[in-house]
């Protein structure tokens, strides 16, 4: 073959030298490149085209070499385009692949030949030399290998037009092949995903351009290798991109999303698959696709989306999750979809599994977090946290009110919120405090935390903050009220406990002793922290940290300084927190310290906030611009302001220490409103609890003495209550200690600031019915009598005798009456004057026997007369001339009054048996108003001041006639009281220390007696006449259930053994009112035969063992001995509805019934013993499991 060079070029062969044939083929190269494509006039080059194609050239050792081939043939492929001289397919599938080893260079722009390969790639782009390729057979092999060289060597060190010239040669080897294979596809797909994306962005860029610019063509083929992966149940190990499917649709549906129209419709076949893992990865990428900004997928694929939303209710509890957690993103960015997000949200509201909920709870929070005003406008969102307040779970509760305190807090502090949307939000305040009635220490902390950083931040100014505090309290419902002084008195009770163990570590020689009451105090406080046991420990550890460092004890007691000013008490805190370590979720110890100093930090209230606080309760009684800005209605404003100023009195008395407050205090007495007084009045009482006035500031106290003489003698009877209280704890001279509600204190009175004889000798004038003020002097001689019984003794008993029994309460009731109410009940303040003053006489006379306390005759003459109140209906002369309302209030007021009473040692304990049941009616009273006050007083005297100032136990017997109780809301109310009591005795059984002093005090205190109460309240109960009677009999079961449930189904609690003996002693008495009544005797009975037959079919654990004698006692009062032989073995019911037979395991039967022979046996045995016993209860019995459940508690807490 003659092979013909161009002029000025000289031949070329593999013979030359290396450098030789460089610089030949250098003169070669440029001379290709000015060759134009002139068609016929290089035919003469054809051979040179070929001989520069052999193999010895294409495979020389020298790289210089290769590239100047691989330039020259570039050029051939240019001036002979689009008729290569090539015709050879094996020849033209080597030079391709030489072509596309040489573009290889390309990865370095540093190299000093760059250039050539720059010129080479640019040559192959211009003139689309690979579209030679595509009459080859392999050619889907040649492009793979080009596409994989250039993704791989693509790096930032190339400029534009080298990317750009890239895609020319890439782009037309997609937009005009007949064909594209699936691993082409795969080459590409797979740098759009990770991890190539993140690794190597240039060929992720490239990639994502590459696809952009033939997304027409690649379409079909991405449609169809989608469809294929889709549908395969394995797979493709082949192909890179089989297990990054859903990874790459995301990613195409962000730059290319018109390639997968077709392929986004089939994915519904995935979200339906049987297989959770596939259905979970289609969840998440749908998620992520329509949840996106701006996107359209959910319009366009609508009922692709309604599959999607249907996740939500997957039976797979991932899934479930992976849908809640992309609710946030459809909520902030897709109005149009919240409405379906928000549907879905409800249906997880209540699932079963507790990281559902939570999840719920944080998507909207988040989103709050993001866009407030998108949670705040939407009222299902906030019941949706406002419901899961009151999740069983606290890490739940947890985020909804801190969620709820975020949008409260948000709002508050935006100037520019709208108004609407703000009052829409007063509710969250209210439920955050709701948050403190819930039993758990962790639900207190978090509405402390929140109070104090949410609702009322610390960091504003006192001005700001009082603002806060007063708009706060001044629209909150009345039990967030409640909460809120709950919560500034357990705080108050925490500050106490913890100054009295930083006083033991200022004791220098620390003693066994000294230690031992550092230890216990210690526990007292670790039981005001969540998990107490370790809170313990890390107290201990504070301890031990305080005594090595006196400085931190002087910080401590800085924190709890009763005067101490907010920011001082803050920055301390501060200070303090640094010598603990670091602050993260590990150091155990920093931050068990840390809840206990928020818990004792008094960072809302000092001297500064007070003095405002009063300036603004003046401005709104004064109707000043106050009114407005902050916001509460006229008329409450300044009854809402006042109420405050008295809870803070109580709380932080210490700050209220100051003459300009005190003096400014006096001033607002000066209002004419009647509600001013009695909260101002209040306040100094408290403010007297703490220090007595008239030892700081007597001249203060003689300005107050004048006013509150004036409210005692001419106020309402409210200002007089409160105004005889006040000088009476502000008028000692020796100051109460600690805060108490107990006004009897034993004092050394001053007799510098006397004006009670005053007030007793215009009492003794005003004590008139013709007088204007009657009910007021009233008032106030029962308070008289109840704070200094010993210095009017002689005075008020007269009194009480002629002006209270014979001239008010025995008087004789007019006819013909105006404005007598015609109903079965009413207000107070309905009633006509003359009754509302019997009511008050009744309660002055159970306060005068309060303060009497031991006076036994006394006590009797007044039981017998309230009691003739309750027998008569209140109609105590039965003239039948009082309406029903008057009569409900005074039978009501002499319940009361009877209740009251019975909470005071000595005069209470005067009642008879007769006068017990004939109290118990009320619980059963005809007009519901009356059972439902009754059953709450009955409640309040229960349950406070346990055990020494509350009723006695045999009260809790009055609850079993809360089983007749029809209204279902009092039924309720009267359940929770019953749990709530029994809860609050066997807590206080928990922390008694000693064990044997404890049992000593069993039967006034175990819950468990209150069966042995309840038996003779329920037999003479006037519903129950006929103990045979099925019907009746069931009304009893339910009345003894309703007190039995909460007692038996505990297993920490309960023993069977007890609760068998009990009813057993008390089948073996009879009733000591009627001992002679046979019927009487036999419905007694029959309710120990039901009380036992619900013990052993509804409780829980029924246990049954051999037991000794010990313990158990019935009270006299209500059960009468039986002769010493007497054994009662009889069942009481017609055993057609309650026999043991049929209701109970043949295997417990026989014990039970023979353990009832044993316990007869053995108390005759202990007969005698019990007769010689001085104990008034007829001595102690038994129980089946060795000793009651509250003896093996107490010994398991020594």
């Amino acid at each position: 073959m003659n092979i013909v060079y161009p002029q000025g070029c000289r031949p070329i062969s593999e013979d030359l030298g290396q450098d030789e044939l460089i610089r030949r083929l250098k003169t070669l190269t440029h001379t290709l490149q000015a060759m134009g494509q002139d068609e016929g006039v290089y035919e003469q080059y054809i051979p040179l085209a070929l001989h520069l194609a052999d193999a010895c050239f294409l495979e020389h050792p020298s790289k210089d070499v290769q590239l100047l081939i691989a330039c020259c043939i570039a050029d051939v492929l240019r001036v002979y385009a689009p008729e290569a001289p090539y015709k050879d397919q094996e020849q033209i599938k080597g030079i391709f692949y030489f072509l596309i080893k040489q573009l290889k260079g390309l990865s370095d722009p540093k190299d000093p030949a760059f250039k050539r390969y720059f010129y080479l790639l640019e040559n192959l782009a211009y003139v689309k030399s690979f579209n030679m390729c595509f009459e080859l057979e392999d050619c889907q092999q040649i492009f793979c290998t080009l596409f994989s060289l250039l993704f791989k060597i693509v790096n930032d060190e190339h400029s534009g037009k080298v990317k750009s010239f890239m895609l020319d040669v890439l782009c037309p080897l997609i937009t005009e092949s007949d064909s594209i294979s699936n691993e082409l596809l795969d080459i590409v797909l797979i740098n759009i995903v990770e991890p190539l994306k993140s690794q190597k962005k240039n060929a992720y860029t490239l990639a994502k351009d590459l696809i952009v610019k033939t997304s027409d063509t690649l379409e079909p083929y991405i449609q169809q290798l989608f469809s294929r992966l889709i549908l395969m149940d394995k797979p493709d190990k082949q192909m890179q991109i089989s297990n990054k499917l859903y990874d790459i649709i995301y990613e195409l549906n962000t730059f290319a999303p018109s390639v997968l129209v077709q392929v986004l419709s089939q994915l519904e076949i995935k979200l339906k698959s049987a297989q959770e893992n596939e259905r979970l990865k289609v969840v998440a990428l749908l998620a992520r696709m329509f949840s996106e900004k701006n996107s359209t997928v959910a319009k366009q694929h609508a009922a692709l989306w309604r599959n999607f939303v249907g996740r939500f209710n997957d039976i797979c509890l991932v899934i479930r999750i992976k849908c809640v957690q992309s609710a946030m993103h459809f909520l902030l960015n897709h109005p149009d979809l919240r409405k379906d997000v928000i549907e879905a949200l409800k249906s997880r509201l209540h699932d079963n599994e507790e990281t559902v909920r939570y999840e719920v709870v944080m998507a909207i929070v988040e989103t709050a977090k993001r866009d407030v005003h998108i949670v705040a406008e939407s009222e299902d969102l906030l019941n949706y946290v406002k419901e899961r307040t009151l999740d069983k779970k606290f890490k739940i509760r947890k985020e909804a009110i801190n969620g709820l305190a975020l949008i409260y807090k948000k709002y508050m502090s935006d100037s520019n919120a709208d108004d609407t949307i703000k009052k829409s939000l007063n509710w969250i305040k209210d439920k955050i405090l709701h948050g403190y009635y819930m039993t758990g220490i962790e639900d207190r902390l978090l509405v402390e935390r929140l109070l104090i950083t949410c609702l009322v931040p610390y960091q504003l100014s006192a001005e700001d903050r009082m603002k806060r505090l007063y708009q706060l309290l001044g629209t909150c419902d009345d039990n967030a009220t409640k909460a809120f002084i709950e919560l500034q008195k357990n705080q108050l009770k925490v500050r106490k406990s913890v100054s009295d163990w930083i006083k033991l570590h200022r004791i220098k020689d620390i003693t066994p002793a000294v230690q031992k009451e550092m230890n216990i105090k210690c526990t007292a406080i670790a039981k005001q922290l969540p998990e107490p046991v370790k809170a313990q420990e890390f107290l201990t550890q504070f301890s031990a940290h305080m005594r090595r460092d006196p400085k931190l004890i002087q910080e401590m007691e800085t924190i709890l300084k009763r005067d101490v000013v907010c920011k001082d008490c803050a920055d301390t805190m501060t200070i303090v927190l640094k010598k603990l370590g670091q602050p993260i979720m590990t150091n155990l110890y920093y931050n068990t310290v840390k809840m206990l100093l928020e818990r004792i930090a008094s960072v809302m209230v000092d001297k500064n906030s007070i003095e405002v606080l009063i300036d603004l309760i003046e401005d709104c009684l004064n109707d000043g611009p106050m009114v407005n800005e902050i916001g509460l209605p006229r008329e409450s404003v300044g009854e809402r302001g006042l109420k405050l100023l008295s809870v803070l009195a109580y709380v932080f008395s210490a700050h209220f220490q100051h003459e300009t407050i005190l003096k400014h205090m006096i001033v607002l007495l000066s209002f004419d409103e009647a509600y001013v007084a009695p909260y101002i009045l209040k306040a100094f009482t408290y403010l007297g609890r703490y220090k007595p006035l008239v030892e700081s500031f007597p001249q203060i106290v003689e300005e107050l003495a004048q006013l509150c003489k004036l409210f005692a003698i001419t106020g309402t009877p409210k200002q007089a209550k409160h105004a005889i209280r006040c000088m009476f704890v502000n008028t000692q001279s020796e100051s109460t200690t600690g805060q108490t509600d107990d006004l009897t204190t034993n004092t050394t009175e001053n007799n510098t600031v006397d004006v009670f004889p005053e007030i007793v000798d215009q009492l003794k004038i005003a004590l008139s019915p013709e007088k204007p003020n009657y009910r007021t002097a009233i008032v106030s001689l029962g308070h008289i009598a109840y704070n200094l019984p010993e210095k009017f003794m002689i005075p008020i008993k007269n009194i009480i005798s002629r002006k209270i029994v014979k001239e008010l309460l025995v008087k004789d009731t007019e006819e013909n009456r105006d404005n007598v109410p015609d109903a079965e009940w009413c207000e107070e303040d309905d009633l006509p004057e003359e009754t509302r003053c019997k009511v008050e006489g009744l309660k002055t006379m159970a306060r005068w026997l309060l303060g009497l306390k031991k006076d036994v005759a006394s006590a009797q003459k007044t039981f017998r007369m309230l009691n003739a109140f309750i027998k008569q209906k209140g109609d105590l002369l039965e003239q039948k001339k009082l309406s029903q309302a008057e009569m409900s209030w005074l039978r009501l007021s002499a319940g009361k009054a009877m209740l009251k009473i019975c909470e005071q040692k000595g005069v209470g304990d005067q009642f008879n048996a007769e006068q017990f049941y004939n109290l118990s009616q009320l619980m059963i009273d005809p007009v519901p108003e009356v059972r439902e006050i009754f059953a709450k007083k009955l409640h309040k005297g229960l349950n406070k001041y346990i055990p020494s100032k509350c009723l006695p136990l045999d009260f809790m017997g009055y609850y079993a006639l809360g089983g007749r109780e029809t209204d279902r809301r009092l039924f309720s109310a009267i359940k929770s009281s019953i749990e709530t009591d029994v809860n609050r005795r066997r807590e206080y059984l928990k922390q008694y220390a000693n064990v044997e002093r404890a049992m000593n005090q069993l039967p006034l205190i175990l819950p468990d007696y209150m069966l042995v109460f309840a038996v003779p309240v329920l037999t003479h109960d006037p519903n129950f006449t006929d103990p045979e009677n099925v019907t009746q009999l069931r009304a009893v079961e339910k009345c003894l259930w309703l007190i039995l449930e909460p007692l038996v189904s505990q297993k920490e609690f309960f023993c069977f053994g007890f609760y068998k003996n009990l009813i057993d002693r008390m089948k073996n008495h009879k009733d000591a009112l009627r001992s002679e009544d046979q019927i009487t005797n036999h419905k007694m009975y029959a309710i120990c035969d039901i009380a036992m037959h619900l013990i052993v079919t509804r409780a829980q654990y029924p246990e049954v063992r051999e037991f000794s004698l010990e313990y158990t006692r019935i009270p006299d009062m209500y059960f009468q001995q039986q002769p010493e032989n007497y054994q009662n073995t009889k069942l009481y019911v017609p055993p057609e509805i309650y026999n043991f037979k049929h209701t109970v395991s043949s295997k417990t039967v026989p014990s039970i019934i023979s353990s009832s022979k044993t316990v007869n046996k053995t108390l005759a045995q202990k007969r005698e013993a019990e007769n010689s016993s001085t104990n008034t209860d007829n001595g102690t019995s038994t129980t089946t499991n060795g000793e009651p459940p509250a003896k093996r508690l107490l010994r398991g807490n020594n």
